[in-house]
């Protein structure tokens, strides 16, 4: 349990050195509001609020008159009493694209809606803690309004097509040559890997920070750390314990670098592996089995998600299950099954015989 406590600390000491190197960029009054907010926001959405901030801040010192001759780090509070909702409604409309050049290098960026709100609601958070600390004189980003999200439909593997994957992963039929070359060393973990995530529905960051000593097969659990930092044990089926028994047997044979000996997955150079190897890994099998489909681990936890709903009908056991502190979160993205299911018993009942 150790190692993996070491593994959450140093990513949570690295979100922390990116939040202080962020705020030498940004006003000085902000080094407070990111202090106010710090017991009720995990680290991670500070750094986004951070990177999001800075972006605000940059606007209105470059393209806004009011602010010229500025940097971003000499605003005052007294600047942020200027600031009015059109600023905002311009830099919302800004963002949608715009360019940079850092170092000769020249960058576009593009901005959907979702990020438009997510950026605007790191502006909210800002204005709303300083208007109750009576700091500023009226909450003008509360006028701004929130760009409108339309609902994506869930991508997801129907139940022939995990088949297909999972068989895929154990034969490497279809792969390149390139890929069968890899494929002979990594086949057990790759399988390991995709059989817990359809099987679980665990996030990607819970799977790379496993280690063999979370797993105990006498339940068929494992302990993971939820966002928050909260411990919870999550239980697997048999087919999930088979390839976990087969990979920790192939596993034995591999000496990990100093520092990732608990790691469960491990990548080819002996470390514990990353995000981006995982993300990759799953892009790499799911492309064969469904082109049209952009899969990645987070779809596959869709998968297993809408794969319970169906089979239990219990959308808070789902919730749980997923780890979704609010079950509206769980019912906007599965009750539309509901209504599928209820439109196909619709068109079963005959009330008469077609003659």
């Amino acid at each position: 349990m150790a190692q993996q406590k070491d593994y959450y600390t140093v990513r949570y000491q690295t979100n922390i050195e990116k939040l202080r190197n962020v705020l030498n960029d940004l006003p000085p009054f902000c080094r407070e509001f990111f202090r106010g907010i710090e017991n009720n926001t995990s680290i991670l959405t500070r750094v986004n609020y951070a990177y999001d901030l800075r972006l605000f801040f940059e606007f209105l010192t470059n393209e806004m008159e009011d602010f010229s001759g500025l940097k971003s780090n000499e605003l005052t509070l007294d600047h942020l009493n200027m600031v009015g909702s059109t600023h905002i409604e311009m830099f919302l409309e800004y963002i949608t694209f715009y360019t940079k050049t850092n170092d000769d290098t020249y960058k576009e960026y593009q901005n959907s809606e979702c990020g438009k709100a997510r950026k605007l609601s790191a502006i909210r958070s800002l204005f709303s803690y300083f208007f109750k600390k009576e700091k500023l004189e009226k909450n003008i980003a509360e006028l701004v309004e929130i760009p409108k999200i339309y609902e994506k439909p869930i991508i997801r593997l129907e139940i022939d097509e995990v088949a297909r994957l999972l068989d895929l992963v154990e034969s490497g039929e279809g792969l390149t040559d390139v890929q069968k070359r890899y494929h002979q060393y990594t086949r057990t973990r790759d399988l390991a890997i995709l059989t817990l995530f359809l099987g679980t529905g665990i996030r990607i960051s819970e799977c790379v920070g496993l280690n063999a000593s979370d797993i105990d097969f006498d339940v068929n659990g494992f302990k993971i750390t939820r966002k928050g930092g909260n411990e919870v044990i999550l239980y697997f089926g048999d087919e999930v314990r088979e390839t976990l028994l087969d990979y920790l047997e192939e596993r034995k044979n591999v000496t990990p670098l100093p520092g990732h000996e608990d790691a469960l997955f491990l990548s080819l150079q002996k470390r514990r592996i990353s995000n981006r190897a995982v993300q990759n890994l799953v892009k790499k099998y799911s492309q064969y089995i469904s082109p049209l489909k952009k899969i990645s681990p987070h779809k596959l936890r869709s998968t297993y998600g809408t794969t319970l709903y169906r089979q239990t009908g219990d959308i808070y056991l789902v919730a749980d299950v997923l780890g979704h502190k609010d079950v509206n979160t769980t019912k906007k993205h599965y009750a539309a099954i509901s209504d599928e299911q209820r439109r196909k018993a619709a068109r079963i009942v005959k009330l008469r015989d077609d003659e």
